[in-house]
């Protein structure tokens, strides 16, 4: 048997994979983390975490991860984008889901435009993650469009 035939017929060692590590870690007390009861309350909360000075210029992405207490327990910011779009991943945003331990999630993007309504791959983006959350028993409690001004909420107009 020459080098060739022996090189050929090494198996690859399948034990050599990556290791999966969840791990939840928080510093927060429970008491003081934001409690979300309606929309607005998801707005301010998001206000909160997003640069203001990239509000008006690109798209974001970014989900809120609920606890059953309605407390927020993580924010995660899903993608980055242009001027006019982002592209969100749905398996990532219910990965980080399910890592936060989340019973619920609030989704939010922002429109550099300032306009308020919901595009059509918006509602079906909303859609797709709302029926893959529910085979994990999570929650989508909203979807919020964000703008330095006001907000659209998904639930308040009925399209949840």
């Amino acid at each position: 048997m020459n080098v060739m035939e022996q090189n050929t017929m090494i198996q690859p060692d399948w034990s050599k994979v990556a290791e999966v590590e969840l791990v939840y870690k928080t510093k927060v007390k429970a008491s003081d983390r934001p409690l979300i009861k309606t929309s607005k309350d998801c707005y301010q909360t998001f206000l909160k975490v997003w640069d203001e000075n990239k509000m008006e210029m690109q798209e974001e992405f970014k989900v809120l991860l609920i606890n059953r207490a309605n407390r927020v327990t993580g924010v995660y910011e899903a993608s980055t984008g242009g001027i006019t779009g982002t592209v969100a991943d749905p398996r990532l945003i219910l990965a980080a889901a399910i890592k936060g331990l989340a019973v619920g999630i609030v989704l939010g993007h922002n429109h550099p435009s300032g306009n308020l309504k919901p595009s059509l791959a918006d509602e079906q983006l909303t859609a797709k993650i709302k029926t893959a959350a529910s085979y994990h028993d999570i929650r989508v409690l909203d979807h919020i469009i964000v703008t330095p001004d006001a907000y659209y909420s998904f639930a308040d107009e009925g399209l949840l």
